[in-house]
C-alpha cells in the first residue's frame, strides 16, 4: 500500500470489509423496518364508522307527463351540511357532527341521486337525467338543502330536512315554479340510528311532496 499500488491481497481485504459492512446494515434494516411497518400501521388504523344511507320515494299522485324530460343538477349547499358528515344542532349558533357514523356519499350527491331516483320510479315522465348524460332537457329541478340535521338545542330532539326547489325552463332560463319543503320528525331513542331513522322519514316526506309539486308544476 505505501508503494502507492493495491495488492491482491490489500483488495480482498476491502472488498472483505465492505462487504461485512454492508452485511450489518442490512442485518439491522431487515430487523428495524418489520417492526417499523408494524408501528405504522398500528398508528394508521382507526375504528370504521357506521356507514349509512337515504331510502328514495317511489310514490307520486302528480299526472303523467311522458312528453317532458326532466334534468336534476346536483343541489347546493354550505360546506358544513355538504359532507359525508351528520350534522347535529346543539344551538341556534352551533352544529357538531354525529360521533362514529358517516353517509354513503356527500350529502348533496347522495341528495340528487335519491331526487333521481324518486322521480325515475313515478313512471311519470318521458326522462330524468343528470349533467352530461346529453339529454334533450324541457326544465330542470334546481334544489338547495337548507337544512338537513338532528336538532338537539331543545328538550325534544328531532330530524329537520328542508330543500328549496326552482322549476327553472332550460330552454328560456325562465323561473316557471318555486317552493320550500320542510319537514320535522320527532326522534325517539337516543341512538345513532334512531337519529337516520329520523333524518330518513323527514327526506322521504319532502321528496314526496317534491315529486308531487314539480309533475303538478310542470
Amino acid at each position: 500500500m505505501d508503494s502507492g499500488f493495491w495488492t491482491v491481497r490489500d483488495m480482498r481485504n476491502m472488498v472483505g470489509c465492505v462487504s461485512s459492512e454492508r452485511y450489518q446494515v442490512y442485518r439491522k434494516a431487515a430487523i428495524v423496518l418489520p417492526l417499523l411497518a408494524a408501528l405504522l400501521s398500528g398508528c394508521g388504523s382507526k375504528p370504521s364508522n357506521d356507514t349509512y344511507d337515504l331510502s328514495a320515494s317511489v310514490k307520486a299522485s302528480g299526472p303523467l307527463m311522458k312528453g317532458k324530460q326532466i334534468l336534476i343538477p346536483p343541489p347546493t349547499a354550505l360546506q358544513a351540511l355538504d359532507s359525508n358528515l351528520i350534522v347535529i344542532r346543539v344551538s341556534p349558533s352551533e352544529i357538531q357532527y354525529l360521533g362514529k357514523a358517516q353517509w354513503s356519499d356527500k350529502l348533496s350527491r347522495m341528495v340528487q341521486s335519491k331526487l333521481v331516483e324518486a322521480f325515475e320510479n313515478t313512471g311519470k315522465l318521458g326522462g330524468v337525467g343528470v349533467p352530461g348524460q346529453g339529454l334533450a332537457i324541457d326544465y330542470q329541478i334546481v334544489t338547495d338543502i337548507r337544512s338537513f340535521e338532528i336538532d338537539a338545542a331543545g328538550g325534544q330532539k328531532s330530524a329537520a330536512v328542508e330543500i328549496s326547489v326552482k322549476i327553472l325552463n332550460d330552454r328560456t332560463g325562465t323561473i316557471k315554479s318555486q317552493s320550500v319543503f320542510r319537514k320535522v320528525v320527532p326522534v325517539t331513542g337516543g341512538s345513532n340510528p334512531d337519529f337516520i331513522r329520523g333524518l330518513d322519514t323527514a327526506f322521504a316526506g319532502v321528496t314526496a311532496e317534491i315529486v308531487d309539486w314539480s309533475l303538478r308544476s310542470l
